[in-house]
């Protein structure tokens, strides 16, 4: 028998670890928007060809989304894409002005090392798909609207390029926490120049970008702390009473 027809166990993914990738990219592409509220699932069958898994495997990963509250299944229809939340071990108060600034020092230890790792391992396909979330940035802040969506998108697939599932699940996890200039209290929010604020989130956005496409680690690192540091110091500063 020749050594191509029996993979080596080394090489074999158990059931529940196929499993869990499948849930997190499920899960991403939901988070993301490839999949909205609403929107059919791909069939059991579908999912099996596109992942190379089993019908089992997509069907432990469909119960888990289930009970994540990320998904519904209609019996005899399919499953759906519903609004709720994913549920974690986890709570994030994402309030108050306090609150968001906490939530940006995990992300400036967890998204520095991210971007690092991202720089030495994505691919061309990586590099296409934030150019594109770039892209969409500019064109939507250029017509005053809002860029959360292609904003969170874009850091989603710094984690993606890492290559590990685990950092794509914690960005995943905190959701709405992600990009939190939306989710402070009203009575937190002054008359800020949303336009100036994207205009500088875009430039070091273009910074991160440049260090992962030319593979430089440390810069990659460097440039996702400034943003993130400037975000926080950005949000501090709108923060301020006024008068």
């Amino acid at each position: 028998m020749e050594l191509h027809d029996s993979p080596a166990p080394a090489t074999r993914k158990k059931g529940h670890t196929r499993a869990h990738d499948l849930v997190s990219d499920l899960t991403r592409r939901i988070l993301m928007g490839a999949f909205k509220p609403g929107d059919k699932l791909p069939s059991e069958a579908a999912i099996v060809r596109e992942h190379g898994v089993s019908r089992t495997v997509v069907r432990e990963a469909l119960s888990k989304l289930q009970a994540s509250g990320l998904v519904e299944t209609r019996h005899g229809i399919g499953t759906f894409v519903i609004m709720r939340q994913p549920q974690t071990g986890f709570h994030l108060g994402m309030e108050t002005a306090a609150s968001v600034r906490q939530v940006l020092e995990v992300r400036i230890g967890l998204e520095g090392q991210a971007a690092a790792l991202a720089a030495l391992r994505r691919t061309d396909e990586h590099l296409r798909r934030m150019r594109e979330a770039l892209d969409d940035y500019q064109d939507l802040a250029a017509i005053g609207d809002s860029c959360v969506e292609p904003d969170r998108r874009f850091h989603l697939l710094i984690a993606e390029a890492t290559g590990n599932v685990y950092f794509t699940e914690l960005l995943v996890h905190l959701g709405s926490a992600l990009i939190p200039r939306n989710r402070i209290e009203s009575n937190e929010r002054p008359e800020a120049n949303l336009a100036r604020q994207a205009y500088l989130a875009n430039l070091e956005h273009e910074a991160i970008f440049n260090a992962i496409r030319t593979q430089d680690p440390d810069a990659a690192r460097a440039a996702i702390r400034l943003h993130l540091t400037n975000s926080q110091n950005r949000l501090i500063n709108d923060s301020r009473p006024r008068g």
